[in-house]
């Protein structure tokens, strides 16, 4: 068994010939710069790519493959010079059944399977060219054909006010729109973490996963977890899911949630902070709000925390949020150690000295040791560090 550093939540942001996929990502979010930044910049060893339904995402794969430079993985899953991709999809319901737009994620374990979903997705949706884009149909009737393809299915970012399980899509629980059985692992989000989720009972018995949900290559790796597997393969990574026969997740890695931009309830017309919700604004006396998650998981609340052992949640701090750490101490940084991976976990703080300014090295090393305050993030704006 080895321990590999994963993000399952990478967008794309144009195709090759520059079509849009994720109309809010960054031109350069193509996938071939995606394996590249993944691998030798961020220095992870498993990634989800989760526009993989797009038909000229896929064509890329398929003449990456063609050309040599990717290789199938007969258990799953696509290699790519000591990295493994995996092949997913983010996609959004809304029917009857739920109070409002719900994202989730769909993995499958091969190309073929992919290909078969993205034509079997296009009978349901508008444009099956784009990201997370509406299918009409039940949530149900997705998840069967995720099973049925052999995939993994994912509720995704959760608690988000918009486009998520408990932020908009049910009122109490996922058994109003999913079936318990067929959810594969829960994606926390950036405004909450593993002691916040635990507080709902009926998530005590999935695996919490971390992601980066990026739009751009710097996002790439701000989350994402530490899975313990014989090899990075799909069918490994399942079991990882399931804790099952020695395989599972031994670290989660997330943003405080305080960084995140939902963490607290404020105002939807200022972004005052305003800590009750249902009442005006002290600021400008608007009525309207968006509720923070730490609000919303205490509304939902059902349990006192999890008995069973969760892997640790580790509040990471990206380098990018990094107070006086631009692109060029950036690079210098990648030059002298290598990748963001190294920086962030095992380069010494007499090292980064030598390299960065102490004042710099030592915030990083304050970050590694959850020693850092923050000033909390609300209303689609991200926190900040305030040591």
């Amino acid at each position: 068994m080895q321990e590999y550093f994963v993000d399952l939540h990478i967008h794309i942001g144009r195709t090759k010939s520059g079509r849009a996929v994720k109309i809010t990502g960054a031109k350069s979010l193509t996938f071939s710069n995606i394996i590249r930044h993944a691998r030798d910049y961020k220095g992870l060893n498993m990634i989800g790519v989760i526009d993989s339904h797009s038909p000229e995402v896929l064509d890329e794969m398929e003449d990456l493959l063609e050309a040599g430079e990717l290789q199938e993985h007969p258990e799953g899953g696509l290699h790519y010079g000591g990295m493994s991709i995996i092949l997913g999809s983010e996609l959004e319901i809304n029917d009857e059944s739920t109070q409002g737009p719900i994202h989730v994620l769909c993995y499958l374990p091969t190309l073929k399977t992919m290909r078969a979903f993205s034509r079997w997705l296009e009978n349901h949706m508008k444009n099956i060219h784009l990201s997370s884009q509406r299918v009409y149909i039940a949530g149900l009737v997705l998840q069967k054909k995720v099973k049925e393809l052999g995939g993994i299915f994912i509720p995704a970012h959760v608690f988000t006010p918009f486009k998520s399980l408990y932020g908009k899509g049910v009122k109490n629980s996922f058994s109003e729109v999913f079936d318990a059985d067929l959810i594969d692992g829960i994606e926390l989000g950036l405004s909450s973490d593993t002691k916040m989720a635990d507080q709902l009972a009926e998530l005590h018995r999935y695996s919490f996963v971390t992601n980066s949900d990026a739009h751009s290559l710097a996002k790439i790796a701000r989350e994402y977890q530490k899975i313990e597997m014989a090899e990075p393969s799909f069918r490994e990574l399942e079991l990882a899911l399931k804790q099952a026969e020695g395989r599972g997740i031994r670290a989660n890695y997330g943003l405080d949630p305080q960084l995140g931009k939902y963490h607290r309830t404020v105002c939807a017309e200022c972004l005052a902070y305003n800590p009750v919700y249902g009442e005006a604004c002290p600021e400008c006396g608007s009525v309207k709000q968006i509720k923070g998650v730490a609000d919303r998981i205490q509304e939902l609340r059902t349990s006192e925390g999890n008995q069973n052992v969760r892997p640790p949640y580790i509040h990471q701090v990206p380098l990018e949020f990094i107070p006086g750490l631009g692109p060029k101490m950036l690079e210098k940084l990648m030059d002298h150690f290598g990748t963001e991976m190294a920086v962030l976990h095992s380069v010494p703080l007499d090292s980064l000295k030598q390299v960065i300014p102490e004042r710099t090295a030592v915030t990083i090393d304050k970050a590694r040791k959850g020693q850092l305050a923050f000033h909390a993030g609300g209303g689609g704006k991200y926190g900040k560090i305030t040591d």
